[in-house]
């Protein structure tokens, strides 16, 4: 049985906007092009974003390494039949509105190169633009749209991470209460919301709000391994105009997307790291706000700032909705199966075999069949696969940027040793489809 929820159609395809490059703090040395191109090909993603734009060096390096397709995307000049890229960045903004201190990210797309030269010109002569593949201006968000839509009205902007505590749009620690509170009249430019690791579209359905945003989904990516954790599917026209297109309007072909578990988003309950202390949004409410170890303050966490904003129940569709589904990496269900850990060569090895065998990533944890995934996938590893398309998963959920855990199988059948998803002494089940 293919996933229940998230059918294939004719000519569509994946893509994951946002990610990161080498020249990005606590990023991975290897996320240069050529290498975000053949993992992008493994994982079975069709058009990824090229990330920070911004910085003259990684633009330099995006020049020697790519060539315009002539529809708005780019190949590897080494193999021009590969994954497409979409030139991106993400850009920090941290300012005071409102009498409040605010960080802001914020996705954009370019269509093309000149474009993001003169991106980079006008930014590079109000802030420092080489410092960090993500840079930082101390002027409001609102403000970088207008210089980015002035640059060229057929760029994109996409809010990063919508919920997340320290730096997104409806954060706790900085964020506002509106789209509009923040981008003011900037806002007409906005037609996408990043829903974030730790959150979901079912979560957002609750703000009726945010009924005329499409949500996206996007790995943010700062390794290789890490490309297609989130994700977008397409049935448009793999060009920059047409993707765009479907974003602003998914009826022309923006299908829904591909999630992380929101339970396992380091933001996703209220708590306190150095405790050790994980709070549901009520517990929280009952404590004051503070921790009942040491009695500081609690990062309230991204489940908790949905409830202060919602104005619908939980388990409301509204009629735009778009299907999506939640999906564990490959190679962590490969490693709970076998009891080591993901990173492992064991691991890695049997990864290489299935995709080889089976064909990309994605393929074979959303469509093939479970008869024809039995023909090369270990009894365990399909069992794995089966159960997180049945949504059948124990959760230890994330906090304070703590990564959640979760795993497939219970403690009773876990093998000796089993590691890269933790075990799980108050591991919760959920059924979500």
């Amino acid at each position: 049985m293919s996933h229940p929820v998230f059918s294939w159609k004719q000519g569509a395809f994946l893509a994951d906007f946002h990610v990161h490059s080498h020249y990005s703090r606590a990023t991975s040395p290897d996320m240069h092009p050529d290498v975000l191109n053949r993992v992008a090909r493994q994982k079975g993603l069709s058009v990824i974003g090229t990330g920070d734009f911004t910085h003259p060096g990684y633009l330099k390096e995006l020049k020697e390494t790519l060539e315009p397709e002539g529809t708005g995307l780019y190949v590897c000049r080494d193999d021009p039949e590969g994954t497409k890229f979409i030139l991106s960045s993400e850009i920090s903004n941290i300012f005071t509105q409102g009498g409040k201190n605010r960080r802001i990210h914020t996705v954009f797309l370019a269509p093309d190169l000149e474009v993001v030269e003169e991106i980079q010109r006008r930014l590079a002569a109000i802030g420092n633009i080489t410092s960090d593949g993500r840079p930082i201006f101390g002027f409001p968000v609102k403000e970088l749209v207008r210089i980015i839509m002035d640059v060229s009205p057929d760029c994109f902007v996409i809010p990063a991470h919508i919920w997340t505590p320290w730096f997104s749009l409806f954060g706790a620690k900085s964020g506002f209460d509106s789209l509009e509170e923040c981008f003011e009249e900037q806002s007409e430019h906005i037609f996408a919301l990043e829903t974030g690791l730790s959150s979901d579209p079912q979560m957002n359905w609750r703000l009726s709000a945010l009924d005329r945003y499409t949500l996206v989904s996007n790995s943010d990516a700062h390794s290789p391994s890490r490309l297609g954790r989130e994700a977008n599917c397409l049935s448009c026209r793999p060009t920059y105009e047409a993707i765009v297109s479907a974003i602003k309007d998914p009826a022309k072909g923006f299908e829904g997307t591909i999630e992380f578990f929101p339970q396992e988003g380091k933001y996703y309950c209220d708590g306190h790291r150095a405790c050790g202390v994980c709070m549901h949004p009520r517990e929280t409410i009952e404590h004051g706000g503070r921790c009942p170890v040491c009695g500081r303050g609690l990062t309230v966490g991204v489940l908790h700032r949905i409830e202060e904003l919602a104005d619908r129940p939980e388990g409301f569709v509204p009629k735009t909705a778009r299907p999506c589904v939640h999906l564990i990496p490959l190679e962590e269900i490969i490693a709970e199966a076998l009891g080591v850990r993901s990173i492992t060569g064991k691991v890695k090895k049997e990864y290489l075999r299935l995709i080889q065998i089976g064909g990309p990533e994605m393929g074979i944890l959303l469509w093939k069949s479970e008869e024809e995934l039995r023909q090369f996938v270990p009894d365990r590893i399909l069992e794995g696969i089966r159960r997180m398309r049945k949504g059948k998963v124990h959760i230890s959920p994330g906090h304070d940027g703590v990564y959640g855990k979760v795993s497939l199988f219970s403690r009773e059948e876990n093998l000796p040793g089993y590691g890269s998803r933790g075990r799980q002494e108050d591991a919760v089940q959920l059924d979500l489809f």
